[in-house]
Order: structure tokens, then sequence, then C-alpha cells
């Protein structure tokens, strides 16, 4: 694929290998989609500062303010929540408490999305939810009402984002909620992020290894600040894991964090990538290593799997990666366009499935190549567009595909690279 084929693609071109400067990064999504549903739930209204400009945040802040002008109605509101899954998920569960007739819908890739366990949840909670269309999967049909707290049994193993939606409208249903897993959980920081929110909010929560159990009571209005984005971190550790030299300021990122994908600091370890917190975030340098072959567990770290495989791959150091069934069901199969697009820069994946809840890949060590004006698709992800843009810094350029599906998550990701000694035209 050459950029004559696709007209809307970039050339990102890197003349040399090494990387130094500030980058800002965008502020975190997770949070900040987080703190919108909350302070919708709250007893007053807060001030969020630092809230992501990002485009799944823009679209659920722009929503709410619509559900809000029309709740109480008798007419049916359609609600498109385009490919943002936890815009779907978060709405699905605030909307089942809240008068009125609301249709959730979105892209068709969407509507291939599960959301059975989360509906079945909130029904079992007394919630009115019909899908329209296929069992399991939106759009859905909600009729806000008052919900009745219960104990109630969910798999977590789909996706966490069913367990943090059904949380933070818990303090709001009369007699509490008690949630209990019934198999193992991904993507688990994400879940104790929205605790650790809670209990900011001064809400009262009891968690143990298996069960989470959540108050009624008010949800007490406090300003909150919104730290960095971890999980927009990664491409750029991915490509101080790929120069000779570096010296990159990752400004506003913390240590102590909320986000799971901190962990990023001590998994580029392998790849030679030293993290030192500074006063004004995280300064990664490159350091000469012997790389060995790799072994991760995502299960915990999804937004993570594909600029760190990637990583691995341009590396040469090969790998076998587990904890990637819910990559499965993103904004595109990552799983498979990860092994796609690998291969065809010669690396080769085996896609290893043990049982549909137990994903995983083996990459074999190699070299890869890419031909002159190769540009990659993205598959409107904007995490494929952000793991394979760092080719350039390994290649000295590459081709993106659509580049504007980064709008998603790091609107300013590319203004970022042309600051940092990338030529883009």
């Amino acid at each position: 694929m050459n950029c004559e084929m696709n007209p809307k693609a970039i050339i990102l071109k890197k003349k040399s290998r090494s990387l130094k400067g500030t980058v800002r990064l965008p502020h975190s999504k997770s949070i900040s989609n987080r703190l919108l549903i909350l302070r919708e739930l709250a007893d007053g209204p807060f001030e969020i500062s630092n809230l992501s400009e990002a485009e799944d945040t823009v679209l659920l802040e722009s929503l709410i303010a619509a559900i809000n002008r029309k709740k109480g109605g008798q007419t049916l509101v359609e609600l498109d929540c385009a490919n943002a899954g936890t815009v779907m998920r978060f709405l699905t569960a605030w909307l089942s408490l809240v008068p009125g007739k609301w249709v959730m819908t979105g892209s068709e890739r969407m509507k291939q999305r599960p959301i059975g366990t989360l509906v079945d949840g909130l029904n079992f909670l007394g919630a009115e939810i019909d899908y329209l269309s296929q069992l399991g999967y939106p759009p859905v049909l909600i009729k806000g009402k008052a919900l009745t707290g219960k104990m109630i049994v969910i798999d977590p193993g789909i996706s966490s984002q069913f367990v943090s939606a059904l949380l933070m409208i818990a303090p709001r249903i009369p007699g509490g909620l008690s949630i209990r897993m019934s198999g193992s959980a991904v993507s688990v920081p994400y879940v104790n992020m929205t605790i650790r929110l809670l209990e900011f909010f001064s809400v009262r929560v009891e968690q143990s290894k298996t069960s989470i159990q959540v108050y009624e009571g008010p949800v007490i209005p406090k300003d909150y600040t919104v730290e960095a984005d971890w999980s927009a971190a990664a491409s750029w550790y991915e490509m101080v894991a790929l120069s000779e030299k570096a010296d990159l300021l990752l400004a506003g990122l913390k240590k102590e964090s909320l986000q799971g994908d901190a962990v990023l600091a001590e998994l580029y370890r392998h790849f030679g990538v030293e993290t030192e917190f500074v006063e004004e975030g995280a300064r990664l340098t490159k350091v000469k290593k012997e790389i060995l072959p790799f072994h991760f567990n995502f299960s915990d770290h999804p937004d993570i799997a594909q600029p760190v495989i990637t990583t691995c791959a341009l590396l040469g150091c090969g790998g076998r990666f587990e904890g990637l069934s819910s990559l499965r069901i993103k904004e595109t199969d990552r799983l498979k366009a990860l092994s796609d697009e690998l291969a065809k820069i010669g690396f080769g994946t085996e896609i290893v499935t043990d049982n549909p809840k137990s994903t995983g890949m083996i990459l074999h060590e190699g070299q890869g190549k890419i031909t002159p004006g190769m540009v990659i698709p993205v598959y409107g992800d904007h995490r494929m567009a952000m793991s394979f843009a760092p080719l350039a810094m390994k290649f000295g350029e590459i081709g993106i595909a659509d580049p504007d599906v980064v709008r998603k998550s790091y609107p300013g990701y590319w203004e970022d690279l042309a600051s940092n000694g990338f030529e883009i035209s």
C-alpha cells in the first residue's frame, strides 16, 4: 500500500535516531470520562481542571449536555456514541436511572461490540433495557427508572468498563450495590481507578479479591485536576526504545498515578529506557542494553499491548504475550490488525487461543524491512496509528493512513512529533 492509493495518508520522516525535547501529553481520557459521569451523579457541581480534549471525552460531554436538555420527556431521544466504547457503556448505566426514553447507538463497529453483560446486570437491578437489533449488542432502548440495590454476579472477563459503569451509579441506587466477580477480570487497574475516584468523592467502598460493595450515599462534590495520560505516553516510550540516543521529558506524568499504564516506566527498562521522575514529569533516557526475548501478560494493560509488541518486533527480540482476548473487541480486532501489519514488514507472529478467554501471541525474532513509500493502514484505530508511527525512528520514514484517528485519544499527536524532530508531509 502506498500514498498514491491513500490520498489522506501522511509520510513521517526522521533523519536521525536521536530524540531530545519536551512533550506535553494530553490529559487522561479514562479519568476524564469517569469524572464527567460522576459529576452528573454528585450532589452539586464541581470543577474539572485539565479535562481531556480527546474526541471520546468531547463526545461524552456533548451527549451529557443533550441528555440534560431532554431528560424527563416522553420523546424518544437517539444518542450516537460513534466508536467510543467507554461512552456507550458509561451512558447505558447512567441513563438506566435518568427519566426518559433513550436509544443508544453507534458506528457499525460499535454494533459488533458486546454489551450484554452490562445490560443483563442493569436489568437484574430493575432497569428496562431492550435490544433493538442483535441480542447482546447495541443499539439498545433504555427507559430510565429507579433501580433497586442487590448483589449481582458479573463476568468481568470481557470488559472492565461494565464493572466501572455499575460502580459509578451504585451510590445512587437505594441499598447500594454488591458486585461479585464470576471469573478472571481484565483491566483491573481501570476498576481500581473507578473505586479510587468514588472514594475521592466520599463514597464508601469495600473491596476484596472477588467482590466490591458500594454503599448508597451522597457523592460529595470536590474540584478535581486530571493528570497526564500514561496510555498516550506509550508511543513515546516506543520511540525512545528505538532511538540510539534520547533525553525526552514527558511533562505531567506522575509516578504515583491512578492509571495502571504507569507500568510503562518499569516495563520499558527491559528495552533500555530509563525513567526519572522530576517535578515537571517523567524524563526518559536511552541506555545500551542487551535486549532479550520478552514475556508479558497484558490482561491489566490492554491499551499498551500494540506499542509494546511493536517495540519487541522492531528491536528484533521476539517474545510471548498473553492476556490479549479483549483486543478482539476494541475499535478494530487489534490482534489481527497487529499480526497482519507486522507480517508486512517481515515479522512472523502466531495467535494462540487456548480457549475463548485466553488469547495470546508469539512474536518470532527478525529484523524487518519496509518498501519505499509504504503506508500502514490503521483500521480506524488510534492506537494502531500511534504504535506504527515510531517505525520512522527505525527505518527513517513510514506512511500512516487516516492520521485523523488519533483525535480519539491524542489530538495533538502529529504536532508533538513535528515539534520533536519528525518531518510530516
